[in-house]
């Protein structure tokens, strides 16, 4: 007769989850318990927990921005402090009519998905180079009719787009390559390397980024990048270089920094 599998209780889970050095163990404990949809499941996600496994993929759902979208394991997490990015274009954005809304870099594609989500009538196209990401994010942007596609940057866009994108949002990898290794594990062993690596100075992939936006962006369009502050002002020269205003604004409390551009209208 096989023994009865002992129930993972509340109190028994934090335990596990502060020897594993999850600061937050109190507030993960409960999220696994209200996910699990019973103790073999719990008990599986307590152990990947354990082993180092993002929340997110452990739970299979990330918040961000007040809903919960999909994140499939081995897919880029989003953020808490990129919600500051979809802010501000959201505001900058109500005002167009049926506005052409593309998401670079899409990862899980929350960062559209939550964009759309704020405009009415947006048109939502997004893509990634990472065919994981792909599929994770053609879950998450159906619910806004957004569309996903792969490839690298622009070419995966499809050309009617061209000169018509009036929001292009880029959260790129900007984590300069000498840095990965610093990364915490959980990113460092779990998220894909090319959604964090953004070269020698962190700023390569934003500045091929930046080199065509004129190209694909309406009169008046915007392009909103995400940076950290030590890289903001070569930021700022990469898209001022390449034809655009820019504007650099932050946010304390999220620890967030974005760098807005806007392709003039003549």
């Amino acid at each position: 007769m096989s023994a009865t599998p002992s129930v993972l209780s509340f109190s028994l889970i934090v335990g596990r989850l502060r020897g594993a050095g999850c600061v937050f163990a109190e507030d993960e404990a409960e999220l696994l318990l209200s996910t699990a949809p019973d103790q073999a499941a719990l008990a599986a996600m307590v152990v990947r927990r354990e082993q180092g496994e993002p929340l997110e993929h452990v739970l299979g759902w990330a918040e961000f921005d007040g809903a919960r979208y999909v994140v499939d394991p081995g897919v880029f997490v989003p953020r808490r402090r990129t919600e500051f990015l979809v802010g501000r274009a959201a505001a900058l954005a109500r005002d167009i009519t049926r506005p052409v809304v593309v998401d670079l870099c899409c990862g899980s594609g929350a960062i559209g998905a939550a964009l759309a989500a704020r405009l009415d009538g947006a048109t939502l196209h997004a893509c990634d180079i990472d065919p994981a990401a792909v599929r994770c994010a053609r879950r998450n942007v159906a619910g806004v009719g957004g569309i996903v596609h792969q490839g690298d940057l622009y070419d995966a866009l499809p050309r009617s787009l061209r000169g018509r994108i009036d929001v292009l949002l880029a959260n790129v990898p900007y984590v300069p390559t000498g840095a990965i290794a610093l990364l915490p594990p959980e990113a460092r062993d779990h998220e894909p390397l090319v959604a964090l690596d953004g070269g020698a100075d962190g700023l390569a992939v934003m500045r091929r980024v930046t080199a065509a936006a004129r190209d694909w962006l309406a009169p008046g369009g915007h392009l909103f990048v995400e940076t950290s502050e030590r890289q903001a002002p070569h930021a700022v020269d990469a898209f001022t270089h390449d034809g655009l205003s820019a504007r650099l604004t932050a946010c304390d409390e999220l620890g967030a920094t974005v760098v807005h551009g806007t392709r003039p209208t003549a």
